[in-house]
């Protein structure tokens, strides 16, 4: 099976996640599915058929952060070195904007805050770079040019 690269932050929230999961919102979710079985009928009793649900999702999510944790390699940040790599924090200039990203293991990404997947198409590009270099990307919305101002 090949391993899931991710880092250390990441792999502590996934198994912090799962613990709230399962002492949590399983026990809660399980806790309303047989409240709702309480109330009669089940062919037209919503809340039974959207605990059922939820609890489905639950139990989906629970799986899937098992088998990352079960399948994860935790990479270690090099902090000796000036390459981007896994774990890395990124200050790029982009046409005079001033962006910061954070390379993640895929199941850590989160765009919106700027932690970006290796395997994304920023991601990927960036990766074995160093300060100074100015890459060019083709996104969707067409091709950006970073510099590279800091690796930490």
């Amino acid at each position: 099976m090949k391993k899931i690269q991710i880092t250390k932050e990441g792999f502590d929230n996934l198994q912090e996640e799962l613990k709230n999961l399962q002492e949590v919102k399983r026990p809660f979710t399980i806790d309303k599915l047989q409240k709702a079985r309480s109330m009669g009928d089940l062919k037209e009793n919503n809340a039974y058929h959207a605990a059922r649900e939820e609890l489905g999702e639950l139990d989906g999510r629970i799986l899937e952060i098992k088998h990352v944790i079960r399948h994860a390699e935790i990479v270690e940040t090099n902090t000796g070195d000036n390459l981007i790599s896994l774990g890395k924090t990124i200050v790029v200039d982009a046409g005079g904007t001033t962006r910061t990203f954070q390379v993640v293991g895929e199941f850590e990404a989160d765009p919106m805050n700027g932690k970006i997947s290796h395997t994304s198409p920023i991601g990927k590009t960036l990766i074995g770079k160093k300060t100074g270099e100015a890459i060019e990307i083709t996104l969707p919305s067409g091709k950006v040019t970073y510099k590279i101002v800091s690796v930490k």
